[in-house]
């Protein structure tokens, strides 16, 4: 759990997502390094809920590796589109966009509606939620 954390601080909202969804780690050794959480969304879309790699082992390339692995799992399942939501800004909008994702839509006052404590980042709170979609 302490993995899935990184990417989303409310322990509940994980556990919340956890039985409908397919979950995929990355180890090295018997050391689990990343992982992300991947739910169907209808027959043929599938939203990433979770993707995080370990602080040791960021900026190395895994998530992008991990991105390119839930691709072909979704192509697999006959998956034609993935979604995302995330933050307005900051590094994870940019990580997603280089992988190929577009913007959808806004949920507005997303993050002050269902995270107990605020998400700041960079000094600025994080209020909407921008949802991503990208076609495969």
């Amino acid at each position: 759990m302490d993995l899935f954390l990184l990417a989303d601080p409310e322990e509940k909202s994980i556990q919340g997502y956890l039985p409908d969804s397919l979950v995929y780690i990355a180890k090295i050794k018997e050391e689990t390094i990343a992982g992300y959480i991947l739910q169907p969304i209808g027959e043929a879309a599938y939203e990433l809920k979770n993707i995080a790699v370990m602080p040791g082992y960021q900026n190395q390339g895994i998530g992008r590796q991990l991105l390119d692995h839930l691709f072909k799992v979704v192509k697999e399942r006959n998956g034609e589109s993935v979604e995302v939501g995330t933050g307005t800004f900051g590094y994870q909008l940019a990580f997603y966009q280089r992988a190929g994702f577009r913007a959808d839509r806004i949920d507005k006052d997303f993050f002050l509606l269902n995270y107990k404590e605020a998400i700041f980042e960079n000094g600025i709170q994080h209020k909407d939620m921008l949802r991503l979609v990208i076609k495969l």
